[in-house]
C-alpha cells in the first residue's frame, strides 16, 4: 500500500468515527466526489487541502501523513533523541537497545525518515558493539530498501560505514567494491566532504589489501581534491590518509608531516572525540616512526586517555590507546606498567572484532613474556594465534602472525614461531 493510499484510508476510517458522510465532510469548500478519490487513494490532497480536512476531522494533520498522534510523534522523536545521547556518550550497548526497541514498536511504520534515522543508528550502534557481520546485514538491508528515498548525504553515509565493516572484518574485496561503486564509474561525481568519507574509506581498504600504488595514486588525487574542497573536515581526512600511506610505503617523515597537518586542522576545528581519536592514531603512527621518543609518545597517549574518558568515547577507542601505552611502556622496559594498561584492555576484550582481539592478545602475551610469565604468556599467544585463525586473511593478520612469531621466538617456542612465520608468509601468498 502506497503512502497515498494510506493517507485515503486514515481519513476514511476518521470521517467514519465522527459519523460524517463524504458530503459533509466536503462541504462547503470540496466536492465530495474529490473526497471519494482522496480516499480511495486516486488523487493526492494538496498541504493545503490536508490542513483543511485535518481542521474538518478535529484530528492533528500530523496523524493523517504519518499514521501517528502530535503526542506520538514526540515520544518518537524524544526516544530518537535519547539513542543518539547514548551513542553520543559511548554506552553502546544501550544504543543499540533503544533503537531495536523503536523498530520494533512498529510506530515508526509510517515515517519512513524517521525509520531510516534508526535503522542507521542501529547500525552504527551495532558495528560500534563489534558485531560486524550484524552491521553489515542491517547496512545492506537498508541501503536496498531505501534505495528511492534515502537523500543522497544518507546513501554516501552508509556506504562509508559499509566499506568500514567490511575492512574491520577482512573483507576487502567488498570493502573496495562499495566505495567504487560511487567513486570510481566512468565520470568521478564532484567531491563534498561525504564524498572525501568515502574517499578515505577506499584509501584504507587499497592500504589493506596491500594496494599501496593504487593507494600511494589515490591519495594524491584526494589530496588534490580537499585542497580544491577547503573544508576543514576533507583537509583532516585527506592529510591522514595521506600520512597513513606514506607510513606503509616507507616514507616516515612524509607521514609525520600529513599526521601533523591534520593534528592542526582538526585541533582548531574539530569536536574533541575526534581530536582526542586522531591523537591517539597521531601517536601509534609516530611510535612506528620515532620509536626513540617513546617518552613523548606516552605524555601524548595518557592525554589522549583523559580526553577519551572526558568525551566519553567508545569502548574500542579506550581499548586501542591502553594498547598503545602498553607498547610505549615496553619501549621504555616498564613492563610492570605496560601489564596494568594490558589488565584494562582484557577487560574490553569480550565483543570485539577478532582481528581486534588477536591484536590485543598477542600484545598481553608479549608484555607477560617481559614480566617472565612464561606459560602466561604462551597461553595468550596461543589464544592470540587462535583468534587469527578465525580472521580473514589479510595483510593486517600477515603483520600479526609475524608478531607472534617474534615474539614466540624470543621466549623459545621455535616449533610454534616456525609455524607462526609460515602463516605470515601464506597471509601474503607465499
Amino acid at each position: 500500500m502506497t503512502g497515498q493510499d494510506l493517507v485515503g484510508q486514515r481519513i476514511k476510517t476518521v470521517r467514519r468515527q465522527r459519523g460524517l458522510s463524504q458530503a459533509q465532510l466536503a462541504h462547503p469548500e470540496l466536492s465530495d466526489s474529490y473526497v471519494s478519490l482522496i480516499e480511495s487513494g486516486k488523487r493526492t490532497p494538496t498541504p493545503s487541502v490536508l490542513e483543511l480536512l485535518a481542521e474538518k476531522l478535529d484530528c492533528s494533520l500530523t496523524y493523517l501523513i504519518n499514521g501517528v498522534t502530535a503526542e506520538q510523534m514526540q515520544e518518537i522523536e524524544l526516544a530518537l533523541s535519547y539513542a543518539q545521547l547514548a551513542m553520543n556518550n559511548g554506552e553502546v550497548a544501550e544504543a543499540r537497545t533503544r533503537y531495536a526497541e523503536l523498530l520494533a514498536d512498529n510506530g515508526l511504520a509510517g515515517l519512513p525518515r524517521l525509520r531510516q534515522d534508526a535503522e542507521y543508528g542501529l547500525a552504527l550502534a551495532t558495528e560500534a558493539c563489534g558485531d560486524l557481520d550484524e552491521a553489515i546485514v542491517l547496512l545492506n538491508t537498508l541501503r536496498r530498501q531505501e534505495a528511492a528515498l534515502m537523500a543522497p548525504e544518507r546513501h554516501v553515509a552508509v556506504a562509508v560505514a559499509l566499506s568500514r565493516c567490511y575492512r574491520e572484518r577482512g573483507d576487502l574485496a567488498q570493502a573496495v567494491h562499495v566505495p567504487e561503486q560511487i567513486l570510481g564509474g566512468a565520470v568521478r561525481p564532484a567531491w563534498t566532504d561525504d564524498l572525501m568519507r568515502l574517499g578515505a574509506q577506499l584509501l584504507a581498504a587499497y592500504v589493506e589489501r596491500g594496494d599501496l600504488l593504487r593507494a600511494r595514486q589515490f591519495s594524491v588525487e584526494v589530496l588534490a581534491a580537499a585542497d580544491l574542497l577547503g573544508s576543514p573536515q576533507s583537509l583532516t581526512l585527506a592529510h591522514w590518509g595521506a600520512a597513513i600511506v606514506a607510513v606503509e610505503t616507507g616514507h616516515a617523515e612524509e607521514a609525520v608531516t600529513h599526521v601533523e597537518r591534520a593534528i592542526a586542522i582538526q585541533s582548531e576545528y574539530g569536536d574533541p572525540r575526534r581530536l582526542a581519536r586522531l591523537r591517539g592514531d597521531y601517536a601509534q603512527v609516530l611510535l612506528t616512526v620515532r620509536p626513540m621518543e617513546a617518552e613523548t609518545w606516552r605524555d601524548v597517549l595518557l592525554k589522549v586517555e583523559s580526553e577519551l574518558v572526558e568525551t566519553s568515547a567508545n569502548p574500542m577507542d579506550k581499548m586501542r590507546c591502553a594498547m598503545n601505552l602498553a607498547r610505549v611502556e615496553l619501549l621504555l622496559s616498564q613492563s610492570e606498567r605496560a601489564g596494568e594498561h594490558m589488565r584494562a584492555v582484557c577487560d574490553l576484550l569480550d565483543g570485539m572484532p577478532q582481528v581486534l582481539q588477536a591484536e590485543a592478545r598477542l600484545l598481553h602475551g608479549e608484555t607477560l613474556a617481559e614480566l617472565g610469565r612464561q606459560d602466561k604468556a604462551v597461553q595468550e599467544l596461543l589464544a592470540g594465534a587462535e583468534c587469527l585463525e578465525q580472521s580473514p586473511t589479510t595483510r593486517y593478520t600477515a603483520h600479526a602472525w609475524l608478531t607472534a612469531a617474534r615474539i614466540l621466538e624470543r621466549i623459545d617456542e621455535p616449533a610454534r614461531s616456525v609455524d607462526a612465520y609460515q602463516r605470515a608468509l601464506a597471509c601474503v601468498g607465499l
